[in-house]
């Protein structure tokens, strides 16, 4: 039964291991197996299958249920439903994705206000709202524009500039 035991505990090292070192194993294999056991390899599906086949080879063990053979048979059916299931897991919550990430382009067309007064061909800043969340961008504007003025983006340079224009009353 130490032995069944000692294979559980490795497991579940090689399973607390796997917080740190996760997709080592797939890394490890440099895509020689891409695709043909995608998921399968990784190290919680790895430890989780370790794990399970020596406690539940312990427990068929201990229980005088069978002898070393069948408790070896035993865990190792117990293991690869541990495994199947750490994969399902795993995959749902990798498919759990939240919405897409905004990207500089979806600036264009957003209205805001100036917090710090843009001089003619200079730089200023505005706050715009880019998903919901206030955004405070450098700006320039081809006329001068004083704070608290209405803009809208007519042009994203970079990811952390604009280019307004005032908003017409």
């Amino acid at each position: 039964m130490a032995w069944f035991l000692g294979i559980g505990i490795t497991g579940v090292v090689l399973l607390a291991l796997s917080l740190v070192f996760d997709g080592l194993l797939e890394g490890a294999l440099d895509g020689v197996l891409d695709g043909v056991l995608e998921g399968w390899l990784s190290l919680p599906v790895v430890a989780g299958f370790v794990a399970m086949t020596g406690f539940g080879g312990a427990i068929a063990l201990g229980t005088g249920w069978t002898g070393p053979a069948g408790a070896t048979a035993a865990g190792a059916v117990v293991g690869t439903g541990a495994a199947w299931l750490t994969y399902r897991f795993s995959r749902a919550l990798m498919r759990d994705q939240s919405a897409v990430t905004p990207r500089a382009d979806d600036l264009l067309g957003t209205s805001g206000k100036v917090v710090t007064a843009i001089p003619a061909q200079g730089y200023g800043e505005v706050l715009l709202r880019l998903a919901g969340q206030p955004l405070k961008c450098a700006a320039r504007s081809a006329v001068p524009l004083a704070r608290g003025a209405e803009v809208w983006v007519e042009a994203v340079p970079s990811g952390t500039s604009v280019v307004v224009r005032p908003v017409d009353g």
